[in-house]
């Protein structure tokens, strides 16, 4: 007898006769949509590491040490740290020399970074004015200068600007003046020399910035009648505002830590301390007083400055609508 039953048969290839066809599974995304996932960490686990190392631990000693009384007889081992809290805190507000060198500081370092970025976003567009010889020549002298050690110029400064010796001195006929005697000129010596090494580095980057900016935009504006300054604040400044951002606040950072320049210039803070900074301040604390818990404190106190002035910026800068 013949069975009537049929034997199915999945369904293959069409016009094959090989292997039946399988489902397909449909494959779930590597990460919900939006979310980079994991990888990008993975990737920045050993720079993340190594930044932990080399910024994490010491701002934990400095913290620590300001909390603590830290002079030379603990130091020495001769009798141990005591908790002290707020104590040295609350001695260095009351003091009124530190809110002289705050304000000090923060007056100096704002002329700073304002002169910078001025000096450097005209440096940047003039570049892109000039020829490639006359360019070349003035990429040269800017590197130049922003290669040069900080004590080496500043030392270098000092003899341009000196009262006996010095060449600038002669060709203006001013004499015998000391630029580093008075406050207001030592402090101007330092800001010059401070321009003179931090310009090149807003120069090169808004520069760079400006040559990625497609040229039929500035030749259209150009044909509208724009002047060049309408054109830097209506065209360039815009679209360079993330690289703005970055130069300023490393200006800011840079400036509002001046040391060298200072130290080195005004022969440790100038003529009973007029030309003190927070960072010499410090410095003249911790070391030449031996009351190392309070050079700690004013470092927390600039920490905290810079950390509140760099999130207040990128805050504007969002509620602007920039992408940072």
């Amino acid at each position: 007898m013949t069975s009537n039953s049929t034997v199915y048969k999945a369904p293959t290839a069409p016009g094959t006769d090989g292997p039946p066809l399988r489902p397909l599974r449909r494959r779930r995304p590597a990460s919900p949509a939006g979310r980079p996932g994991r990888t990008p960490w993975l990737y920045l686990l050993p720079a993340l590491v190594l930044l932990g190392g080399l910024l994490v631990y010491p701002i934990y000693q400095l913290g620590l040490i300001s909390f603590l009384e830290y002079t030379q007889a603990q130091v020495s081992g001769g009798e141990p740290a005591t908790f002290q809290g707020f104590g040295n805190y609350a001695t260095l507000f009351r003091d009124s020399q530190f809110w002289q060198v705050l304000l000090a500081t923060v007056v100096f370092a704002a002329a700073c970074v304002l002169a910078t970025l001025f000096t450097g976003c005209a440096l940047a567009v003039l570049l892109t004015r000039v020829r490639a010889v006359p360019r070349l020549a003035l990429m040269m002298a800017a590197l130049g200068a922003w290669a040069t050690p900080a004590i080496t110029g500043s030392t270098v400064w000092v003899f341009l600007f000196d009262a006996d010796f010095g060449p600038v001195n002669r060709v203006l006929g001013l004499g015998d003046f000391s630029w580093t005697y008075g406050r207001y000129s030592a402090f101007a010596l330092v800001l010059l020399e401070v321009l003179w090494c931090s310009f090149p580095f807003v120069m090169v980057t808004v520069y760079a910035g400006i040559r990625a900016i497609p040229a039929e935009v500035l030749e259209a504006a150009a044909l509208d009648g724009a002047s060049q300054w309408r054109i830097w604040r209506s065209v360039m400044a815009p679209m360079l505002r993330p690289i703005l951002v970055v130069v300023t606040i490393q200006s800011v950072i840079w400036d509002f830590k001046v040391f060298t320049q200072i130290y080195v210039m005004t022969g440790g803070g100038g003529i009973a301390g007029q030309n003190l900074v927070l960072n010499v301040y410090a410095y003249q604390k911790a070391f030449a007083s031996s009351q190392y818990s309070l050079g700690s404190a004013i470092g927390v106190v600039m920490l905290v400055i810079l950390l509140a002035v760099t999130l207040v910026y990128l805050r504007l800068m969002r509620r602007q609508g920039e992408e940072l």
